[in-house]
């Protein structure tokens, strides 16, 4: 394939949901001699600690911490921008043209949201009062000395102030107060 002349590419897109094959002419020159180049399907390998630049013949190449050897029409990214591997050298397609995510099998995301959580009791909670204890008291206790019994009664608890507590809490609302979030796609 390296003679022939590209100018048109067919992709299935996803239109409304339907599949259709739609064809795409190829009119940039540098994009027609690169996909000539490749030879075959591109496919994704991964993002790789492995330097890159346009023309290295590095294979293999590391790839989450394994060596993973390229084949023709392989695609990686280091530092941001994709090369493809046309079988004997790294072709440089471009800086996140691609982007690593729009390859993965699976994705993962987390929502941070930025604000305040406000909570309000309405008006209809309940109240009673309980007795709260200051002082716990003794224990009863004896003792014997010199053939004397000695024996302490101890002491009751000691009785504090009332205190007034909420006995049913009513209508709890709670409300985002925040206006921004961050979210994170790996």
């Amino acid at each position: 394939m390296p003679n022939q002349v590209i100018s048109s590419l067919t992709v299935p897109v996803n239109v409304g949901g339907t599949i259709t094959n739609t064809t795409f002419d190829l009119k940039d020159a540098y994009a027609r001699e690169r996909l000539s180049e490749l030879g075959s399907a591109l496919y994704w390998m991964g993002v790789t600690t492995t330097e890159l630049s346009d023309g290295a013949t590095t294979n293999p190449i590391t790839i989450n911490g394994e060596s993973v050897t390229a084949e023709v029409g392989g695609m990686a990214q280091y530092d941001g921008t994709e090369y493809a591997w046309d079988g004997s050298a790294w072709q440089e397609i471009g800086h996140a043209n691609f982007g690593a995510l729009a390859f993965k099998d699976e994705a993962t995301g987390s929502f941070t949201p930025s604000g305040n959580i406000q909570v309000t009791v309405g008006s209809d909670a309940a109240t009673a009062t309980v007795n709260s204890i200051t002082a716990v008291g003794t224990l009863p206790s004896w003792s014997v000395s010199s053939e004397v019994l000695t024996f302490d009664a101890g002491s009751l608890p000691t009785k504090g102030a009332d205190q007034t507590v909420v006995s049913d809490t009513g209508t709890i609302t709670a409300a985002f107060t925040g206006t921004a979030g961050t979210v994170t796609v790996s």
